[in-house]
């Protein structure tokens, strides 16, 4: 080996050496906190997957779609929502921040569009768009958009937050408009999900509770006079108070299969695609009504599962929420996490009967493409977090 060659291969090791690290930093493992909420979420969607199949079926092939006709459809949101999950993950935080009040203006204008002849009127309620045969459901990206606006006013107030007047400018406008539009259309579940969202990141923004009795107590005001001004969901809300279900042939027909389905199901299940309920006796199956499907196909084992999923995704948030000082990243985890962990237990409740019937779907594992894109660019931004806190940890640990 000549001494000519020495520099020619101690440069050729450092090339080798420097492409190895530069591969180590591409494929470095994200935080815990990232792969726990990934892999949850993924499990969720996967398991929507299969339960939409099964309990769809049925209800899709005599509307002529052929068994598998909102199988395909939910499939394609999946894989289109999935990839945009991982894209929305390596967004950084600053580019929500700059886009907030646009993100937040543009999905108003789209939910105004409900009350043109765009707009679509499903079970009772006035908040979908129709387009070229094509639905959609603006109240989601509402959410969205909602919850990127709050963080973002959240942490240019930080220093503020203890003055009353900083809450009320522009939290609540904006706030309520957002809600208001919504509940003109009727649509009083996702109503009452939004304004727990808003709560839950006020109540992670560090607002004292007190200072949200006010908005809480007109909320509540708003809600039982919204509730009793329509008759059907006033029947279902005396038909819960009863707890006597005599109304079979009417507002407890769903109320009442979805508890027969769950009873179905004992403890191991009736076998996947076995479901008696799907067959056209249980409205919204796939839908509003899918965790009846589940209990009833797969038992009591299998509806603990689903429980623990959920429970899985609450604590991936939390942590992600304690291993944060940012105010934006606070605001945002924790609205989003109310937001889904809300849903499923009110969805839930009410497929128990806890609840009276209030039309929200259960996260993740429902059948509708607005709801399934919107949570998953939701969980996007908070992995986006999550990679942004575990970077500044190796970073803090390096140095």
């Amino acid at each position: 080996m000549t001494s000519e060659s020495l520099p020619s291969n101690s440069a050729g090791g450092g090339r080798a050496r420097t492409a190895r690290i530069r591969l180590g930093e591409v494929v470095t493992a994200e935080s815990g906190n990232y792969f726990l909420l990934l892999g949850t979420t993924l499990f969720l969607v996967l398991l929507g997957l299969v339960m939409v199949l099964s309990s769809s079926s049925i209800d899709s092939y005599t509307a002529r779609q052929g068994f598998f006709g909102v199988f395909w459809k939910q499939g394609l949101f999946a894989l289109i929502g999935i990839p945009l999950m991982l894209v929305v993950s390596r967004i950084p935080t600053r580019f929500w921040k700059r886009w907030a009040w646009v993100g937040l203006a543009v999905a108003l204008a789209v939910q105004m569009l409900v009350f043109t002849p765009l707009g679509d009127e499903v079970g009772g309620n006035l908040n979908w768009v129709a387009i070229g045969g094509y639905t959609f459901q603006p109240s989601e990206l509402v959410k969205l958009a909602l919850v990127i606006w709050l963080g973002t006013i959240m942490a240019k107030k930080e220093a503020l937050l203890s003055r009353w007047g900083h809450l009320v400018i522009p939290v609540f406008p904006v706030t309520a408009l957002a809600l208001g539009l919504v509940l003109i259309g009727g649509d009083l579940g996702t109503v009452m999900i939004m304004a727990g969202l808003v709560l839950g990141g006020l109540f992670f923004a560090g607002v004292k509770l007190r200072m949200l009795a006010v908005p809480i107590l007109v909320g509540a005001t708003v809600a039982v006079v919204v509730a009793f001004s329509s008759q059907s969901r006033s029947d279902r809300i005396f038909s819960f108070l009863s707890g006597t279900n005599a109304d079979y042939q009417g507002v407890d027909w769903q109320t009442q299969h979805g508890e027969w389905a769950l009873a179905g199901g004992n403890v191991f299940g009736v076998g996947l695609g076995n479901s008696k309920a799907k067959w056209s006796w249980l409205p919204a199956a796939d839908n509003d009504y899918i965790f009846a499907i589940i209990g009833e196909e797969l038992g009591l084992v299998g509806a603990v599962v689903v429980l623990l999923l959920f429970v899985a995704l609450a604590i991936a948030f939390v942590r992600i929420i304690r291993s944060t000082h940012d105010m934006f990243a606070r605001v945002v985890t924790g609205a989003v996490m109310v937001w889904l962990i809300g849903q499923a237990f009110v969805n839930i409740a009410v497929v128990l009967g806890l609840l009276p019937v209030l039309g929200v779907p259960l996260p993740l594992i429902s059948s509708g493409g607005s709801a399934l894109l919107t949570t998953l660019a939701a969980i996007g931004i908070v992995l986006s977090i999550a990679r942004e806190v575990g970077r500044d940890t190796r970073v803090g640990l390096e140095a």
